[in-house]
């Protein structure tokens, strides 16, 4: 265990084995959360928001509060098979439309 002094504008230099062990770099962002027995210092990342992604994210919250979903898969396979039940579904629509 490395000890580490709090400097005079509370700044705190991470040992180098700390630092290697969580991926640290300079300029890193972290997020200093409260603990009982100390401090916990956990990385972040800054993502700016995209317009197009932001559109999708409202229409699926509209889709969810709607009741818009589907039933729970407990496997991609499952999800898989009922995906083309589903389309096979849709496409007699269609035929039946034209």
């Amino acid at each position: 265990m490395a000890l580490t002094k709090i400097g005079p504008k509370y700044q705190v230099t991470i040992p180098k084995a700390a630092r290697e062990a969580a991926g640290l770099d300079v300029g890193d962002l972290v997020e200093a959360i409260p603990q009982k027995d100390g401090i916990l210092l956990r990385p972040k990342a800054v993502v700016d928001k995209h317009p197009l992604i932001e559109a999708h994210l409202r229409e699926a919250e509209s889709d969810i509060k709607a009741g818009r979903v589907s039933k729970a898969f407990d496997s991609v396979e499952e999800f898989l098979a009922d995906l083309k039940i589903q389309d096979r579904k849709r496409q007699k629509r269609i035929k039946k439309s034209k």
